[in-house]
C-alpha cells in the first residue's frame, strides 16, 4: 500500500464518520421537534463551511481529477449539514412534539 492510498483511505474512514454524525442528530430532530437550545450561528456556520469545502472538492475531483474520497465524504456531509441546519430553521419557532428520555 502507498502513503497515499493509506491517507486516501484514512480520509475516508474519518469523513464517513464525521459525517454519519449528523445522523442521530437529524432523527433527534425530526422525532421531538426541538431546536431551541440549537446555536442557529453555529449550526448556519457548520453549513457555511462545508458549503466551501464542496466548492474546493468539486474543483478538485473534478478538474484536477484528485481527492475523489474527500469528495464523496464531504458531498455526504454537505448534504447532512445541510438537512440539519434546515431542520433548525423549520423548527425554530414550532412547538416541540415531546421529550425524549
Amino acid at each position: 500500500m502507498t502513503a497515499l492510498s493509506f491517507f486516501n483511505m484514512l480520509q475516508l474512514i474519518g469523513g464517513l464518520i464525521l459525517a454519519v454524525g449528523y445522523i442521530p442528530q437529524i432523527v433527534k430532530i425530526i422525532k421531538t421537534g426541538s431546536v431551541r437550545d440549537f446555536s442557529k450561528i453555529y449550526i448556519g456556520g457548520i453549513f457555511t463551511g462545508i458549503v466551501f469545502m464542496e466548492a474546493y472538492a468539486i474543483y478538485m475531483y473534478f478538474v484536477q481529477g484528485a481527492a475523489g474520497a474527500f469528495f464523496a465524504t464531504n458531498t455526504v456531509s454537505f448534504i447532512l449539514s445541510g438537512t440539519e441546519f434546515f431542520l433548525v430553521l423549520y423548527f425554530w419557532n414550532k412547538t416541540p412534539k415531546k421529550k425524549l428520555k
